[in-house]
């Protein structure tokens, strides 16, 4: 019987012209929030375990990978609690590496610090469809600046973003930490029991009005939800801006025009560390978020010992990756194979000596030795993007002397 060789569960492999895809959206995310000013940083794969465990992560602190202590360290642990057994995990998302890397460097770094960050995270969760165990993050964030020119920056740098990958029908939802305290005091809710009355109001679009309000019901008493209920009757459709957000929303409007933000009073946004503005990435075609982010002003505190404010975001790439137009992310035109007729050395060093004039116009050059049926070839390589071909012998000694063919013709 054949071996499973299959990824592990809820990872991937890509083939070439997936792959390429996935690094042209990439490139052009990066590119567009460098041009916004932003810089790129890259942390570790792994962290310390205490601080991927500190409580900044909420409830993704539960989903890390635990790497086992090695040598001496794991002996002396073996016995104990299994969660003495490791020092190591591997990142869950890239703001609690990021929180640690200003705290490290932040004597190197600007005032207001602007950071693009981008890489693969890996969570422990069971895997269900559009979910995967390890995937992209594309991040950026602004420390050093209370002021809402950098919740501003990151919306406008996003919403540029998207458009640049064609996601020009894609919006942001957005609410304030200090909106949802307000609203559950009036709604009656002990401050005590408000995180976990935000973990209910955040399954809105699970479980509809009347769960919600069942739930607060349950959790609390009858008079929370009987006025949950009238607040949730009150804010159908669309709603006036808060004076909190108001500037926000129209500095925005003015570049990209109205509807691209959306006030809405139930986004939660599940982690506990927000403590202000915070967001979330929408489009039509998808079923659930794209991204989110928001102001974590306390983070970085827990480091540094003094509290510096700190805004995030962050596009969800495997879904965007799922919404862009697979037209407008292809294999370039360019892409060329030379064929050569026999495997001898003057044909060969014929076909090395060509690369570099071909290089100079433009062409990516793949070298293939004549197969006994060439069409085979050509249908196969077509197939990952390449689409032309010119045939290279002895007489081959210049471009003039080739005659490049398209694929297929």
């Amino acid at each position: 019987m054949a071996k499973d060789v299959h990824p592990p569960r809820g990872m991937r492999d890509f083939l070439p012209l997936e792959h390429a895809k996935r690094t042209q959206i990439l490139g052009i995310i990066r590119s567009t929030y460098a041009t916004h000013g932003f810089q790129e940083i890259e942390t570790p794969a792994m962290e310390d375990i205490q601080r991927l465990t500190s409580g900044q992560g909420g409830d993704n602190e539960k989903l890390a990978f635990r790497v086992m202590k090695r040598g001496e360290e794991l002996e002396k642990s073996l016995g104990g609690d299994p969660d003495a057994l490791a020092d190591l995990g591997l990142r869950y998302d890239l703001t609690v590496p990021l929180t640690r890397y200003y705290a490290t460097n932040r004597a190197k770094l600007p005032k207001v610090f602007k950071a693009i960050q981008t890489g693969p995270v890996w969570r422990a969760e069971r895997p269900q469809k559009g979910r995967y165990r390890q995937f992209i993050q594309c991040d950026i964030d602004v420390i050093g600046d209370s002021s809402i020119l950098a919740e501003i920056d990151l919306l406008t740098s996003s919403l540029h973003a998207l458009e640049n990958i064609g996601l020009e029908a894609a919006t942001i939802r957005v609410n304030h930490r200090v909106l949802l305290s307000n609203l559950l005091e009036q709604l009656g809710v002990p401050e005590d029991g408000r995180g976990s009355a935000m973990i209910t109001i955040d399954k809105l679009d699970k479980i509809a009005a009347e769960g919600v309000v069942a739930e607060l019901t349950e959790k609390f008493d009858a008079q929370v939800g009987a006025r949950a209920a009238d607040w949730l009757k009150a804010i159908s459709g669309n709603l006036p801006v808060p004076a909190e957000l108001k500037e926000i929303f129209e500095v925005v409007a003015a570049q990209f025009g109205e509807g691209r933000l959306r006030f809405d009073p139930t986004l939660v946004r599940g982690m506990g560390y927000y403590t202000g503005t915070i967001f979330e990435i929408e489009h039509p075609e998808s079923g659930s978020s794209i991204g989110g982010g928001g102001r974590y002003d306390g983070m970085i505190g827990r480091w540094t010992g003094e509290d510096v404010p700190a805004v995030g975001i962050s596009i969800g790439f495997e879904r965007a990756v799922e919404l862009a137009n697979d037209d407008r992310f292809h294999a370039t035109a360019n892409n060329l194979v030379l064929v050569l007729d026999n495997d001898s050395p003057a044909v060969i060093a014929s076909a090395v000596k060509l690369q570099p004039a071909l290089f100079e116009h433009g062409y990516s050059v793949r070298l293939e030795l004549l197969p006994k049926k060439l069409n085979n070839l050509l249908d196969s390589l077509a197939e990952q993007g390449f689409t032309h071909f010119a045939t290279v012998g002895e007489d081959s000694v210049n471009m003039d002397s080739l005659v490049i063919k398209p694929i297929g013709n």
